[in-house]
């Protein structure tokens, strides 16, 4: 009974903490998905799309895609199709839990390792309720984040009570759970340095070499890591100067501080930039000064050298010295290093200020960081809300205006969808999105010769962007060079073999040329890629149907309605194929589903009328 009254103090913090997360984050509950990596995590990922199966288990186990070898986040998005479908609402609600999970684990193992209960509570609410979290928890490409952090959390705890029990099974524990945060995401590589950082402190452990060779098979992990995060990454990585991105680390340092003690101006995408020299200078001077203390109060006041060095340890995989991406610095990015910093603040002031009336100062913090949390949650609102935000802080950033046009684009808001590509350009002339963006707008005005002439600059501007062709592919198409349009959509699908619409496309432009066999192999290969794929399904199903072969023409038309209900052209196709079957009753049924999706589709209201008048009953007008 006294080891449960002992107890209860923590699980009401870890209550509390869990009870603090919904509410800062309750908001992403209405939130949806966005158009910046979504589409190839979730939305637009046919190998998820079953929900959990074998199949998609070993495609995640060996996939590059999304330039990240990460199994186990591939395989949560997988769980959270199988219980939400693709309900943003579910998926966001699991991310949020995983957040809620950490928050209590970083508790939980500050206060075993210190006996600090309430300056390991203070932290976790920190790391819990900031707005630097929003990015993590809330976008839902950045699940990798949080399940990452779970595990690398669990294999700290695990190597705690190692070293406090010697218990080789807790050893096998924090391997196995270091193994599974790498599976989730590889900026944990770090993760066994941070254990020879508990080592110092507050574990208080003798430094040797002993220290290290413990570590060995963590080390051993995080170089295989690095190896296949290199492979896989290759090919995306961005082609800035090494000068250029040894100038932006020790800035994006700085600015990283300067965010979480002043959480303003915050954006989910920051531009990537050249700094003046001062200001380079001015950081390094900086950080030097900050490590040079942390260093000489090392015995002292060991948390601070720990407290730092887990900070810019931390960071270190994703500082940018190898770059990838466009961006400068990013939001998630803090997720763990940030606890660090915390540290550092948290002890010092118990330290340096004893008498500060600390409970009520963190507690107005604490409340403030809500706020702003769920203020900035709301930005995630939908893919405009988000890059109106981000254009707001920067209205130069590139990105953020070519993304924002597509929003524009499939909301059909054509003409601020014009002006936003025309200021993209006027930024930069050699914008390839932006040119992209501009063939799509012409094509939906019906203004074919221009958007071909934007989509040819965009190919020459990024000649290995297969989407490029694609869009190129489309506007040959409207202007009836199918030819060119084919060999564009061949080069699209030879760049990107896996890109299931491009191949959908090339099957309905051979069909153009009445090259129905070839045509044939292009829509069995999209569907290949994507069985859900109900276009694909349709069209062949109509060229099936042009050869004869009616019962197989069915069965396509079926599935691409059961995939999508409201495929009026399939359920007309299936109309006709049982009409012919002498089916009447259920071909009414079919014709007038048809119907009700295209009111205007005068061959249905026809073949009702027809239908009506054998059956001796009277056609609506």
């Amino acid at each position: 009974m006294a080891e449960s009254v002992s107890r209860r103090p923590i699980w009401i913090i870890c209550l509390l903490l869990t009870s603090a997360v919904l509410a800062a984050f309750w908001p992403a509950l209405s939130c949806g998905f966005i158009n910046f990596d979504d589409p190839a995590y979730v939305t637009a990922n046919p190998a998820i799309h079953d929900g959990l199966t074998w199949h998609g288990i070993r495609w995640a186990m060996s996939t590059g895609q999304a330039a990240n070898w990460h199994p186990l986040t591939w395989v949560s998005h997988m769980a959270d199709i199988q219980m939400y479908g693709l309900n943003p609402r579910g998926h966001h609600l699991t991310s949020i839990l995983f957040h809620a999970a950490n928050s209590a684990l970083l508790f939980l193992i500050l206060s075993d390792m210190t006996g600090a209960m309430g300056r390991s509570a203070f932290v976790a609410a920190i790391f819990a309720l900031h707005p630097l979290r929003v990015e993590s928890v809330v976008w839902i490409s950045e699940r990798k984040d949080v399940l990452s952090a779970f595990f690398g959390l669990l294999a700290i705890w695990s190597y705690f009570k190692y070293q406090i029990s010697k218990s080789k099974p807790f050893y096998a524990f924090a391997l196995l759970f270091f193994a599974l945060g790498l599976a989730a995401k590889p900026m944990l590589v770090t993760l066994p340095f941070v254990f020879l950082l508990l080592d110092i402190w507050p574990m208080k452990r003798t430094v040797s070499w002993k220290l290290v060779l413990e570590k060995t098979p963590f080390l051993l992990l995080s170089a295989a890591a690095c190896i296949v995060t290199y492979a896989v990454q290759n090919p995306t990585m961005a082609n800035f100067p090494a000068t250029a991105r040894w100038a932006n680390a020790p800035v994006a340092c700085v600015r990283y501080l300067a965010h979480i003690f002043w959480p303003a101006n915050l954006s989910f995408f920051y531009a990537y930039r050249a700094w003046p020299a001062t200001t380079v200078v001015v950081t390094v001077l900086l950080l030097a000064l900050i490590s040079g203390i942390a260093l000489l109060r090392l015995r002292e006041e060991p948390y601070l050298a720990v407290g730092w060095a887990w900070f810019l340890g931390m960071l270190l995989p994703v500082i940018g010295l190898v770059q990838v991406g466009s961006q400068s610095m990013a939001d998630r990015y803090t997720y763990l290093p940030g606890i660090g910093v915390s540290i550092m603040v948290v002890w010092a002031i118990q330290k340096w200020a004893p008498n500060l009336p600390a409970i009520v100062i963190g507690v107005l913090c604490l409340c403030v960081c809500i706020v702003l949390t769920r203020e900035e949650t709301r930005t995630f609102q939908n893919s405009e809300t988000l890059w109106r935000a981000a254009l707001r802080e920067d209205p130069k950033n590139l990105v953020a205006l070519d993304n924002l046009t597509r929003c524009l684009i499939d909301s059909h808001q054509l003409n601020e969808a014009l002006d936003r590509s025309r200021e993209a350009l006027a930024i930069r002339l050699t914008d390839a999105e932006a040119e992209d963006n501009m063939a799509v707008i012409f094509s939906q005005q019906g203004n074919f010769a221009q958007a071909l002439s934007h989509a040819q600059e965009s190919v020459a501007l990024q000649p290995q962007n297969p989407h490029a062709y694609d869009t190129m592919a489309g506007a040959y198409l409207k202007i009836g060079q199918a030819d060119n349009a084919i060999a564009a959509y061949r080069k699209a699908v030879e760049l990107d073999p896996s890109m299931t619409e491009a191949w959908c496309n090339l099957g309905f432009a051979l069909l153009q040329q009445h090259r129905a066999e070839e045509a044939t192999a292009a829509y069995k290969k999209a569907l290949d890629l994507d069985p859900n794929y109900a276009l694909a399904h349709n069209d062949l199903g109509n060229i099936l149907l042009q050869s004869g072969r009616m019962d197989e023409a069915l069965a396509h038309f079926v599935r691409a309605t059961q995939i999508m209900p409201e495929f009026g052209e399939a359920h007309y196709n299936i109309a006709e194929i049982l009409l012919k079957k002498g089916h009447t009753q259920e071909a009414l049924a079919e014709y007038q589903k048809t119907l009700a999706i295209l009111p205007n589709l005068t061959q249905a209201r026809a073949r009702i009328a027809e239908i009506l008048r054998q059956q001796g009953g009277k056609s609506e007008q």
